[in-house]
């Protein structure tokens, strides 16, 4: 990636928030809120949880007890729900580019802190699953160490103090609006908002840089070392695999765009979607009575659209003759591009989408990427002797 213009004054330390920008705790949540409010003959609308998002523990559980009408005190429905999270934290995964992060700044010396409104005990219970985090961070504070947590800026500012630098000299990387909020009023701190509330990016204009993910984080902006692994145009991921029949999409991709995508239900996906950024990812696809070919893929709500619903929409990177509906289709993901975004117009929109493609046929020629043209996962759907070359 060529380097980015600095967007701010340069800083020497970071700031993290936990729940929802480096970790997903969404995907625990919607799961344990769907069981526990069977129970009192309610159901869960994940459409609600924003309600929640940055507040306390105790403000999050006022929240959902009032918003849902539930007939028992807050405190029972606190001993109800915990042993069920302390049960989860076991499973909760780190949002994309977490990881990446948090090992590039500690391997070029940058101190971090750790700052969430949940108590440090829980805290430290979610981190203890994931390798060296815990070791990387010069401090870590729970809201239960300061008088008042987020949106009170206390929290940031202790911070700062525990890692003995000036809240001046402090990036602040934060989910919610509470946190960006407060950081605006306090204006000690530069402030990156990683919404975690999809298609609701203009609730965060008051941050200094608004991402759509981790993976979209360039330090070098405010003067920290730079990433040095994307490579043409392209960054490495961990692989992930889906498939699945193809399905008809909105009609757009061939009459709108006139480029033919190959959907796969996004019902059938709900935790792969929770799991993944929205954005451009590119890499193999296994037709089962046709080949392997090369493909780039969107996820996401598609702006320019306004989807209502997140979408899974690969472009095989091949002229085909005719349409291959219901016909069993398998993707190894293997690279990101970039994220989604709109286009003032339907014309520049296509062409980004065809630079898209371009940057993806190129990369897949790339022996990184190349060789996951022979997995066992795409060969397995395919009749004998089937590839295409």
């Amino acid at each position: 990636m060529a380097a980015s213009k600095p967007l701010g004054r340069m800083v020497s330390h970071v700031i993290l928030d936990l729940d929802g920008t480096l970790l997903n705790t969404d995907g625990i949540v919607n799961e344990i809120m769907k069981v526990v409010l069977v129970k009192y003959g309610k159901k869960w609308d994940k459409r609600r949880a924003q309600r929640i998002v940055g507040k306390t523990p105790m403000e999050a559980v006022t929240a959902i007890v009032e918003d849902y009408e539930l007939p028992c005190k807050i405190e029972e429905f606190v001993s109800t729900i915990t042993p069920m999270f302390d049960d989860q934290w076991c499973n909760i995964k780190p949002l994309p580019g977490a990881n990446r992060l948090i090992n590039h700044l500690r391997s070029n010396g940058v101190p971090m802190a750790l700052a969430s409104n949940s108590p440090k005990s829980n805290i430290e219970a979610k981190i203890s699953y994931h390798h060296d985090w815990k070791e990387s961070f010069s401090a870590i504070i729970g809201g239960d160490e300061v008088q008042n947590g987020k949106p009170s800026p206390e929290i940031f500012l202790e911070a700062a103090k525990r890692m003995k630098t000036d809240p001046s000299n402090c990036l602040v990387i934060e989910d919610s609006v509470e946190g960006l909020f407060v950081l605006t009023i306090s204006g000690q701190v530069l402030r990156v908002a990683v919404p975690s509330l999809p298609k609701q990016a203009g609730l965060y204009s008051s941050a200094d840089d608004v991402i759509n993910s981790l993976l979209d984080l360039h330090p070098e902006n405010w003067g920290l070392p730079p990433f040095e692994d994307w490579v043409e145009g392209t960054l490495p991921i961990e692989p992930w695999y889906i498939g699945g029949p193809v399905i008809k999409g909105f009609g757009r991709g061939s009459k709108v765009l006139g480029i033919p995508t190959a959907n796969l239900s996004a019902e059938n996906f709900s935790d792969v979607l929770s799991e993944h950024t929205s954005g451009v990812y590119f890499g193999w696809a296994g037709l089962s009575t046709r080949g392997i070919y090369k493909m780039v893929m969107s996820i996401g709500w598609n702006p320019y659209f306004d989807n209502t619903e997140k979408t899974i929409e690969p472009w095989l990177l091949h002229e085909f003759e005719d349409d291959f509906y219901g016909e069993e289709l398998r993707l190894v993901i293997v690279g990101y591009i970039r994220p989604e975004a709109n286009f003032p117009s339907l014309d520049s929109l296509i062409e980004r989408i065809h630079k898209d493609g371009k940057i993806a046929e190129k990369a897949l020629d790339l022996p990184m990427y190349a060789g996951y043209k022979d997995s066992q996962y795409l060969k397995s759907s395919l009749p004998q002797s089937n590839f295409h070359k």
